[in-house]
């Protein structure tokens, strides 16, 4: 019976194959194992019974395994092992073993046999989060340590599934610390942190596994530094020290504003302005200060006809912190004086009084100002209040308005200039409305080259993959603002006829560019079989040549390298005089040749690469050339002409996407091989199936006798079937 038939599902409805998910040593029935490795491709060999019982055999269920009735060889079926999925993540690090039961022998008996299933590196490891948050106090000591619960995991078992832990991108702020319990993953601080220098950490806990091909997974890490109130404030020095407002100002009048800041965050940064309690009764009745944003207003309407002075002592205060002090000098000017204007001329581009200026330009003239008005302040002077990238110079009576130095819109887009009136005796007056306050708007220029957040990038691509596939992002920002600040990506014209790029619109005048370089190591893949220089080597040697003797070279091409391009030679049909030499592809003697004994020696060579072979794709070409088989007759005449037929029935050989071409045995590829064409044939009823893109058993007839060859593909993986190609040699004795 064949694995299938419904006496086998008779069976299996009566008894079931028992998958078992424990320790080894925890199985007590079944004293045969087998061991093979997870995923391995359907119809792989995985053992045989007929060492241990007598024919036939027959599987109760045929779930992940079938056997050959007579042989006792047992395959895998059609569906994969994944260890993953058979045995549950809760006891990877115990073995996998599925318990097989099996009817042998005539009379028919029940027996079991286990196959342990050992994991192979196929599952990269993960982070169940996109992303780690932290929160630390900026005022923490050196050496605290957080802890990590977002661990990264890993499916597999042993080796591949044991996990170690870098750190990258963290300046040397911060370290990690991991303890094998657990394990246990600590960030550990390295240097005093500061959140008024810097708020934000980001870095990346990278995670690897430790199997011979390791895999990795990165997961970014923010630390986000919290404020503590270690800061008080202080008055800028751009907060005024005195003040001029005119004798007939009305209530609610803005006089000034005192400014001071706290580095600190939150209710940390609040500041609270007050008056100090030495503040005369007079200046109380007339000025009031807001607690919050410092401004100095007027309590009442003014009627001042001579000139008053009123000296205001004014503090600011924070959580936790002495007061800070500053002194402010209010001067109350008599009526008389109320005449004095300035007179703004706009030489810079300007619109409603304001002016724009582009980024980048040398000191540029922007107006000039002229002082019209009182006669009794002849000897008065225009003056810049704080401390602003801008200057007056005198021109003949006139005010020059200037820039002090180039201006950046990145660090600052605008400005507000106030300019004051300064009379001989250190009186001030601030200019009414529209005219007190000049405004500067700073215009972008693309004065700024994208910058790449990295200057390398390397990756690694295995060769013959698909068009359109992608094989990483890169990342660019511009300082400036708007289509300025809008990023393109390019490559150079050397490579983009192999790789293209996703791009954006850039509208920047002029276009600023930087470069980053991608390194792309093609690794390589088993898509070529190894090729005798020829399909018959003929050599000649002396009889009675001493044992070892060199006969020949073996001359063998495979362009693939690494492991895919070293080849393995073999007799395959012969007798056993001879030996062959993989590393040195030499053919020796092993005996003393007579040549009265035997003239000639015919013997069969087979090659075959250390490679994984990638498979026969849907794009392969109808016609591909996918082996040739060579078949002697040392009879003459007709009697050693060969043909050559498949030995399968005649629907499935049909069915194959496969062309026998008689006249060189070549098997051609004849149709496309659909994306989901996968279906099993075989040859015979007693031969192990084949897969479509896997492996193909041919029989080919010539005269009296069969022989099988075998074409060897692999799908798209790994696959335990190498390359391989049969060469005959001939050697002659003289």
């Amino acid at each position: 019976m064949g694995h299938g038939t419904p006496d086998n599902m008779n069976w299996a409805g009566l008894l079931q194959t028992l998958l078992i998910m424990l320790h080894a040593k925890q199985i007590i029935c079944g004293s045969i194992h087998f061991s093979i490795k997870e995923e391995l491709e359907p119809h792989t060999l995985v053992g045989s019974l007929n060492k241990h019982f007598a024919p036939p055999y027959q599987l109760l269920t045929e779930e992940y395994l079938w056997m050959n009735e007579s042989t006792g060889n047992f395959y895998i079926t059609e569906k994969k092992m994944d260890r993953e999925h058979l045995c549950s993540e809760e006891t990877k690090d115990d073995e996998c073993i599925i318990l097989q039961s099996v009817i042998v022998g005539p009379s028919r008996e029940l027996e079991h046999f286990s196959v342990i299933i050992e994991d192979i590196n196929d599952n990269a490891p993960y982070f169940e989060n996109s992303k780690i948050c932290l929160d630390i106090s900026e005022d923490v000591p050196e050496g605290t340590s957080l802890m990590l619960d977002d661990q990264a995991r890993d499916r597999d078992s042993g080796p591949n599934g044991q996990l170690k832990y870098e750190l990258k991108g963290s300046g040397g702020v911060f370290s990690l610390k991991v303890e094998e319990e657990g394990p246990l993953i600590k960030l550990i601080v390295q240097k005093a942190l500061d959140r008024e220098t810097l708020d934000l950490y980001q870095m990346q806990l990278v995670a690897t596994d430790c199997g011979e091909q390791p895999m990795s997974v990165s997961v970014p890490i923010f630390v986000t530094v919290t404020d503590v109130n270690d800061n008080c404030p202080s008055f800028s020095p751009n907060s005024p020290l005195s003040a001029t407002i005119s004798g007939d100002s009305k209530k609610d009048t803005v006089v000034t504003q005192v400014v001071a800041t706290d580095p600190d965050l939150g209710l940390n940064a609040a500041i609270v302005y007050s008056l100090s309690p030495k503040v005369s009764e007079r200046a109380k009745k007339l000025l009031i200060l807001s607690s919050h944003s410092g401004h100095i207003r007027l309590t009442q309407d003014l009627e001042i006809d001579s000139a008053e002075e009123l000296v205001l002592k004014v503090l600011a205060s924070s959580l936790h912190c002495p007061p800070a002090e500053t002194q402010v000098t209010v001067s109350l000017l008599p009526k008389a004086t109320q005449g004095l204007t300035i007179k703004i001329g706009f030489i810079a581009k300007h619109h409603n009084q304001t002016v724009v200026i582009p980024e980048s330009q040398p000191p540029t003239p922007l107006a000039v100002l002229e002082l019209e008005g009182d006669s009794g302040f002849k000897d008065s002077s225009l003056a810049i209040e704080g401390d602003v990238p801008f200057f007056l110079s005198p021109q003949s009576g006139k005010y020059l308005l200037s820039t002090s130095k180039p201006l950046d819109y990145e660090m600052k887009s605008e400005y507000h200039i106030s300019v004051v009136v300064q009379g001989s005796s250190s009186e001030k007056s601030v200019i009414p409305p529209p005219q007190r306050e000049i405004r500067v708007m700073v215009e972008d220029v693309n004065d700024n080259a994208p910058h790449f957040s990295q200057t390398d990038y390397q990756l690694e691509v295995e060769e013959n993959n698909k068009p359109a596939l992608i094989l990483l992002q890169v990342s660019a920002t511009d300082a400036d603002s708007g289509l300025n600040g809008r990023v393109t990506y390019r490559l150079d014209k050397r490579t983009s006829a192999i790789f293209k790029v996703d791009s954006v619109t850039d509208s920047g005048v002029p276009p600023l560019e930087s470069q980053a370089s991608v390194i792309i190591r093609v690794l390589d893949r088993n898509d070529n079989a190894p090729v005798f220089s020829t399909p018959h080597f003929i050599f000649f040697i002396p009889e009675n040549a001493p044992p070892f003797a060199q006969v020949g070279m073996i001359e063998v091409e495979d362009p693939d390298e690494g492991e895919n391009g070293k080849i393995e030679l073999q007799i395959v049909q012969g007798n056993t005089s001879f030996v062959v030499d993989s590393i040195q592809r030499m053919l020796h003697t092993t005996t003393n040749l007579d040549r009265e004994t035997t003239d000639h020696h015919e013997l069969y060579l087979a090659v075959s690469d250390n490679g994984h072979p990638v498979a026969l794709t849907s794009s392969t070409p109808v016609g591909t050339n996918v082996t040739k088989v060579y078949a002697v007759d040392e009879d003459s005449g007709v009697n050693s002409e060969i043909t050559y037929s498949v030995v399968a029935p005649k629907s499935v050989w049909q069915n194959t996407p496969f062309q026998l071409l008689p006249d060189n045995a070549g098997s051609y590829l004849h149709g496309w091989i659909a994306p989901k064409r996968q279906k099993t044939h075989r040859t015979a009823p007693s031969s192990p199936p084949v897969i479509v893109g896997s492996v193909h058993c041919l029989g080919v007839v010539r005269g009296d006798r069969t022989r099988v060859e075998r074409l060897i593909y692999g799908a798209e993986g790994e696959r335990d079937a190498h390359h391989q190609r049969t060469s005959r040699g001939v050697v002659n004795k003289s």
